[in-house]
């Protein structure tokens, strides 16, 4: 239990440039999205799913990503639309969440959508504990409908997010935490 207090403590996002191959082994994926759906989940809705990038499935994507940027920012140079396009390139391995999040009769849809925050959390911190950096990202293709039709997104899906995973090229300083009694009230005292 010691061991897990500490990763959590310790717990850094690392940045998807510096990030390398080698990324997680066929097995090492199916742990981390074995461990990514053990999620707190109320009416065992599994209100997510996933999408795996590798390979030249993550070089079409990124091309992709590129071609939808370059026809909305008809102004944007070469330079630009190659950065855009490269976000989805650096890290071996990324695995897409999906929000598949629907009215229930029961069970409010915040609620689920939280369940897929948790399931990027749980691989986030899963790829670090296996000795992987890792980094939970969005940018604005996690918002536009082309992409994310493209990707197999249907229209009442939702991306909770890229989990951007490799081996990190360097450990980046960590970043300012809230102070504690900033952000914590007591009820009734």
């Amino acid at each position: 239990m010691t061991d897990t207090l500490a990763l959590l403590k310790l717990r850094r996002s690392v940045p998807p440039q510096f990030l390398t191959a080698p990324g997680p082994s066929p097995d090492q994926l199916s742990d981390l999205l074995t461990i990514g759906a053990r999620v707190p989940d109320h009416g065992k809705l599994a209100p997510w799913r996933f999408i795996v990038f590798e390979g030249a499935g993550k070089d079409k994507a990124a091309a992709l990503v590129g071609e939808v940027f370059r026809a909305k920012n008809p102004g944007a140079d070469e330079e630009k639309v190659a950065f855009e396009a490269k976000r989805l390139s650096y890290a071996p391995l990324i695995i897409g969440v999906v929000s598949t999040a629907k009215p229930h009769v029961k069970i409010p849809e915040w609620e689920q959508e939280l369940s897929a925050g948790a399931v990027c959390m749980n691989i986030l911190v899963a790829a670090q504990a296996m000795g992987f950096g890792a980094s939970w990202l969005t940018n604005w293709f996690s918002f536009d409908r082309e992409v994310l039709t493209a990707f197999g997104l249907s229209a009442d899906e939702r991306m909770a997010g890229f989990i951007h995973i490799g081996s990190s090229t360097g450990t980046p300083a960590d970043r300012e935490r809230p102070v504690l009694a900033d952000i914590t009230s007591h009820y009734g005292a």
